[in-house]
């Protein structure tokens, strides 16, 4: 738990100021139930369908709120965003709704899927290697050069508070809820939801979840202070992080009940139940949370559980080897 003296870099009032800005631009996301799931994970199993939001995920959330918040002269200069795919769109499709320039670091191993989104919403691209340049040096140095603002994949405030906006529809969606669920990469996701939901359903116990081969949330709240680790290759590219947020780690620190990871034949058996028997498209990153859940990582059995379906934009091109992969481990 964080020290009670340590302000965090978000509040509910912010993630409800969030929730009127963004309101005009997005969809309330519905909750999904599909009973052969929730009998694989011996619970009241409950999707939340963020993959059914704009651009097919919830970054336009935390992507429309941080560029509604800029001044005249800031929106006329532009924004920068790095991203492997989701926050890129978010950031692109936010940019063509308000009329901002926007400029986007991508890696060159992107989905093309992404590739291709993040380009139609009206983005400019910048690839870089992965493996051999740094995205956030990339990101500043542009920002420099056109006098452009960064917009962060996770750790702003602005950022979190928008994606938290997910929160309160769920505590009006799912009041009872005794667990949730939540996809974690760089952290911005679970902490903007955990800010509203802990403050609006206290009982409520809220956990993280990894994947076992990009486990830096984890790693970080055990030792208490931030894990750097290794690039990760795990199929859930949406949450292939390095290290958790200078802001994401007081809240995640003080709010979590605690970090579960899933291996990478979990997340594609998980995905493939999700396309065949809940009848939902998710990309791997979006069936993250609910593998915690089929395949027991979570403690979620006799619960009433709410699991998030974080993004859909599936890579139709990967899609046989992840097959493959949920087949090898039957």
């Amino acid at each position: 738990m964080a020290p009670a003296s340590e302000a965090l870099a978000v509040s509910l009032d912010d993630v409800r100021a969030a929730a009127a800005r963004i309101a005009p631009y997005i969809h309330c996301t519905p909750i999904l139930t599909c009973r052969r799931l929730a009998e694989r994970a011996g619970c009241e199993l409950l999707l939340k369908g963020e993959h059914l939001q704009r651009s097919g995920s919830f970054k336009l959330r935390g992507a429309l709120n941080r560029l509604l918040c800029l001044t005249p002269a800031e929106r006329a200069r532009g924004v920068v965003a790095y991203s492997s795919g989701n926050h890129a769109q978010g950031v692109a499709l936010a940019g063509r709704l308000l009329g901002v320039p926007a400029t986007i670091v991508m890696p060159s191993d992107a989905p093309a899927v992404k590739l291709a989104a993040t380009r139609k919403y009206g983005a400019t691209v910048v690839l870089y290697d992965r493996a051999r340049q740094d995205r956030a040096a990339i990101a500043r140095n542009l920002c420099n050069e056109q006098g452009a603002t960064l917009v962060p994949p996770f750790d702003d405030p602005l950022v979190i508070a928008g994606q938290g906006t997910i929160g309160l529809e769920l505590a009006e969606q799912v009041p009872d809820a005794e667990l949730a669920l939540i996809p974690v990469g760089g952290g911005g996701l679970i902490s903007g939801i955990a800010t509203a939901l802990r403050a609006l359903r206290p009982q409520l116990q809220i956990f993280g979840v990894e994947p076992a081969e990009a486990s830096d949330a984890q790693q970080s709240l055990a030792a208490g202070r931030i894990v750097r680790i290794a690039q990760s290759s795990t199929i859930a590219d949406g949450v292939a992080t390095q290290a958790i947020g200078e802001h994401t780690f007081p809240i995640m620190r003080a709010l979590l009940a605690g970090i579960v990871t899933v291996p990478e034949a979990d997340i594609a058996r998980a995905l493939e139940l999700i396309l065949t028997r809940a009848k939902q498209v998710v990309e791997p990153t979006g069936a993250l949370a609910t593998a915690a859940a089929l395949f027991g990582h979570a403690p979620v059995r006799g619960r009433r559980v709410v699991s998030l379906l974080c993004g859909g934009n599936l890579d139709l091109a990967a899609l046989p080897q992840i097959l493959a992969k949920a087949a090898g481990a039957r």
